[in-house]
């Protein structure tokens, strides 16, 4: 993946957009669903087609569904890298056209997802280190069964609470994230 950006052609912006304001949404961890890995595929293809052969540096299926054997929300996550998050024109009106909605503007990071609320599509710029984050997460997830284990008890755990949105239990799970990122990174 390259390392380097075009200049931006205008600053960032510098809040968090959440369009539509904060949504109370039933959380539930579902067993792995077989169709996970065929919904990423097709909503790969849509927006490939969407953005054509230079609007998107890499496309990936990352998330717990994204993880064969792992109990999940039922939300396919995609990560979209793109040359410049600031030229919003070179990909938003594209996927929103496609039939996404804008749900997130915030620095560094644009998130649309299907009206449904199943896919949600993660927009990032060529250099941002969350992306290796979350490739890492998967990645190890992929191939430790133990912390598979360990991060689907917490999930399940967490989800049984009651949160005001889907960012305050995005937010609990960090802890769990990160000391599984850490022994991820030791073993490398």
């Amino acid at each position: 993946m390259p390392t380097s950006r075009r200049p931006h052609r205008r600053p960032d912006v510098t809040t968090a957009e959440l369009v539509g304001g904060i949504e109370k949404r039933e959380l539930v961890v579902v067993d792995p669903d077989p169709t996970w890995p065929r919904t990423y595929q097709r909503h790969e293809e849509c927006i490939r087609n969407a953005l054509g052969p230079r609007g998107a540096v890499a496309i990936e299926h990352i998330g717990s569904t994204s993880v064969p054997g792992l109990a999940a929300k039922p939300i396919v996550d995609i990560l979209v890298v793109v040359s410049d998050i600031t030229a919003e024109e070179d990909y938003l009106p594209q996927l929103l056209a496609a039939g996404y909605v804008l749900r997130v503007r915030e620095p560094g990071h644009r998130l649309v997802r299907t009206p449904e609320r199943d896919v949600h599509v993660h927009i990032l710029e060529t250099d941002d280190p969350q992306i290796a984050e979350y490739l890492l997460l998967r990645d190890h997830l992929r191939g430790d069964e133990a912390d598979r284990e360990l991060y689907v008890r917490i999930k399940r755990d967490l989800v049984a609470q009651d949160w005001p949105d889907m960012n305050a239990y995005a937010d609990a799970k960090t802890e769990v994230i990160t000391q599984i990122k850490d022994r991820a990174r030791q073993r490398m």
